[in-house]
C-alpha cells in the first residue's frame, strides 16, 4: 500500500510540473532594468551584458527618453539607444522598450512629464523608434503615468489620447508584430496621483489599445512578501497580484500581464529594507508567483547594483561596491518551498544560466556538510523543477548546478 500511494504521489507531482512548465513555456520571461549601471557601470558595456546574460535572464527593460532622442522637431540623435540595444541584441537579450519624456517644443507645459499637446507628435516619433529598431518587439508606453512625478496632470483620458493610443499605432505602423504594454502604473498613486484600479478603468473608458497592461507590483506596506501583505483597498502589489489580474481582465479581457518593475531593498543600507536573506527569497518566491499565475509573461527585477543615493534604491543584485548579495544566486537559481507534510516537502526552483535541460542536484546539510537529497536530476527545457524532498522543518535544502558550480541560497523549510 506504501509503495501504490509514494507512486501516486509521484506521479501526482510530475503532471503538476509537467501542466505548469507547459504554461511557462510559451510565455513567462523573466529580465531586469538598470538604466545607470547598464549605461555607465564598471568595465564595459559588452562586459556588462554578458553578465546579466550569464544569471540566465532573457529581458532587459531600458528608458528611452523623448526628450532627449528627439530635442528639436524632425532632429532626431540615436547614439545612446544605438548602443544600449545593440548591445543587448547582439547578446540575443531582448530589448524591452519604455517610450518616456516629452521634449519641451512638444510639451504642454514645457517638461517631460507632462503630455504632448498633439498625440499626432508621440505617434511620428514612436514608429520612428520602432523602425530603425525592427527587433525589439517588446514596448511599453510611459511609466507610472498614475503618479504626478511622471505624467502631470495624472488622467488616463490624456495618457490614452495623448500617449498610449499614438505610440501603439505608431509602433504597430511599423511593426505589426510588435506588443505594446500600456499602464505601467505605480502600486499606488500617491499624492496627486491615482490608484492603479482607477487608472485601469479609466485606461478602459478612454477607449486604451493595447497588448499587455504592464504594472509595477512593489512592496509598500511593512512585511510586504510575494504571498502575503497588502490591503484590501485599491493598491496593488505582488501580495495582491489576483486583483491585478481581475481588474485588468474586466477592463481588457485580452491584454496579457507585464510586470515591468519589481524588487526589495535591502537593509543594510536602507534602514528601511529587508535582510540580505529575506531579499533572496523574495525573489525566488516572486518567481515562482509569477510562473503560476495566469496571464502573467514576465517579471523585472529592478536594478542589478545599489545606487549610492540612500534616497534612491538600495534593491540592486549587488552592493554599490560591486559585492554580490544572495539575491544575485537566487537570481540565477531560485529556489522555493511549496508545500511540506511531515518530512515531505515540495519545491520549486529553476536553473536560468544554460539552455535545454539541466542537470541539478537538490542538496541537504547534515550537520558539517552538503549531501545530494535525491541524486542527479534533470530540469525541464526552460531550466524549471518540482520534486518532493525528504526534508523536515528547519531543514537547510539548496539547489546546486554542477554545470557552474553554484547553489542557491539556502532554503530553510518551514
Amino acid at each position: 500500500m506504501r509503495v501504490v500511494v509514494a507512486l501516486v504521489v509521484a506521479v501526482a507531482c510530475a503532471c503538476a510540473a509537467t501542466t505548469q512548465t507547459a504554461r511557462a513555456a510559451a510565455d513567462v520571461r523573466f529580465g531586469i532594468q538598470d538604466d545607470a549601471w547598464l549605461e555607465a557601470g564598471p568595465g564595459k558595456l559588452h562586459d556588462r551584458v554578458a553578465m546579466i546574460k550569464g544569471l540566465g535572464l532573457s529581458v532587459v527593460r531600458v528608458t528611452l527618453d523623448w526628450n532627449e532622442t528627439e530635442p528639436s522637431q524632425g532632429d532626431y540623435d540615436w547614439s545612446r539607444a544605438d548602443r544600449l540595444l545593440g548591445a543587448l541584441h547582439r547578446q540575443g537579450l531582448a530589448p524591452l522598450v519604455t517610450l518616456w519624456g516629452t521634449p519641451d517644443w512638444a510639451s504642454a507645459s514645457g517638461l517631460p512629464n507632462a503630455p504632448p499637446t498633439r498625440g499626432s507628435d508621440f505617434q511620428r516619433f514612436a514608429r520612428a523608434v520602432a523602425s530603425r529598431y525592427p527587433y525589439v518587439r517588446y514596448w511599453t508606453i510611459w511609466n507610472e503615468p498614475n503618479k504626478v512625478q511622471w505624467l502631470k496632470p495624472v488622467s488616463p483620458s490624456l495618457y490614452v489620447t495623448r500617449l498610449l493610443n499614438p505610440g501603439y499605432a505608431g509602433i504597430k505602423a511599423a511593426d505589426p508584430l510588435a506588443k505594446v504594454a500600456g499602464g505601467v502604473t505605480a502600486p499606488r498613486g500617491g499624492k496627486g496621483g491615482m490608484t492603479p484600479v482607477d487608472f485601469i478603468h479609466g485606461m478602459a473608458r478612454a477607449g486604451a489599445h493595447l497588448d499587455a497592461y504592464a504594472h509595477n507590483p512593489y512592496p509598500v506596506y511593512p512585511g510586504d512578501t510575494p504571498y502575503s501583505g497588502g490591503c484590501s483597498c485599491k493598491v496593488i502589489t505582488m501580495a495582491t497580484l489576483e486583483r491585478l489580474l481581475t481588474q485588468v481582465g474586466r477592463a481588457f479581457p485580452r491584454a496579457r500581464i507585464w510586470l515591468t518593475e519589481y524588487a526589495y531593498q535591502t537593509d543594510p543600507p536602507d534602514p528601511y529594507g529587508v535582510s540580505y536573506a529575506l531579499q533572496a527569497r523574495y525573489i525566488a518566491e516572486a518567481a515562482r508567483r509569477v510562473f503560476t499565475a495566469p496571464k502573467v509573461d514576465m517579471l523585472i527585477q529592478y536594478l542589478f547594483r545599489d545606487e549610492p543615493d540612500l534616497a534612491r534604491w538600495q534593491s540592486g543584485l549587488e552592493t554599490v561596491r560591486g559585492k554580490a548579495k544572495p539575491s544575485m544566486d537566487a537570481m540565477m537559481l531560485p529556489l522555493t518551498q511549496v508545500s511540506r507534510r511531515g518530512r515531505r516537502t515540495t519545491v520549486w526552483g529553476q536553473v536560468r544560466p544554460g539552455t535545454g535541460p539541466r542537470e541539478y542536484e537538490l542538496q541537504s546539510w547534515n550537520g558539517s556538510r552538503w549531501v545530494v537529497n535525491g541524486g542527479l536530476h534533470e530540469t525541464t527545457a526552460r531550466g524549471y523543477l518540482l520534486r518532493v524532498v525528504s526534508a523536515g522543518r528547519g531543514a537547510m535544502v539548496r539547489l546546486w548546478y554542477p554545470a557552474r558550480a553554484i547553489a542557491s541560497p539556502t532554503l530553510v523549510v518551514r
